[in-house]
């Protein structure tokens, strides 16, 4: 997709994400065979449930019809939320992501896996945590140290409700 085709779409569409309290976080169109499909990607702090996500998706799919900024050729519209390990790439996804575990690729070379507990306008407050048996211990991330910070799935964990039925 050219530059300016992203950009256009972005200039319709954000304003109409943003309206249902979302925001527009990605777009892209790829070819499938014959067909195009524009998927649009949308979260929100509250995260965005089913029936939010099949309003936003009426409501770009009437803008769509109405401008014709897909043009006049078939294409599907696929609107739906970033992935369980999605890519930390905003500031408001750092916030997102507090409390869960994260996987960063330091600017200076290496990596580490720790736990966001605090965001603010210059970093993060991280809890590592403890390797064979050891306490986690806390650490202090500045943005500018981060080069790449993704989500990791945790099928594990226990969240603190249950921790603190337990203690």
């Amino acid at each position: 997709m050219s530059t300016t085709q992203s950009e256009r779409l972005r200039e319709l569409l954000e304003p109409l994400v943003a309206s249902q309290g979302l925001d527009l976080e990605e777009i892209a169109v790829d070819s499938v065979g014959r067909k195009r499909v524009l998927r649009v990607v949308v979260d929100s702090d509250t995260g965005a449930d089913l029936d939010r996500i099949a309003d936003v998706s009426r409501a770009l799919s009437a803008k769509l019809d109405e401008t014709e900024a897909m043009g006049e050729g078939a294409y599907d519209l696929e609107v739906g939320t970033p992935g369980a390990e999605r890519l930390l790439t905003e500031h408001r996804h750092y916030v997102r992501a507090m409390d869960r575990l994260v996987k960063f690729q330091l600017a200076e070379g290496g990596e580490l896996v720790a736990r966001i507990l605090k965001v603010d306008d210059e970093g993060l407050d991280l809890e590592v945590p403890g390797v064979k048996g050891r306490k986690a211990t806390a650490r202090r991330l500045a943005f500018p140290d981060i080069d790449r910070a993704r989500v990791q799935v945790e099928f594990s964990r226990k969240d603190k409700n249950e921790k603190e039925e337990e203690a």
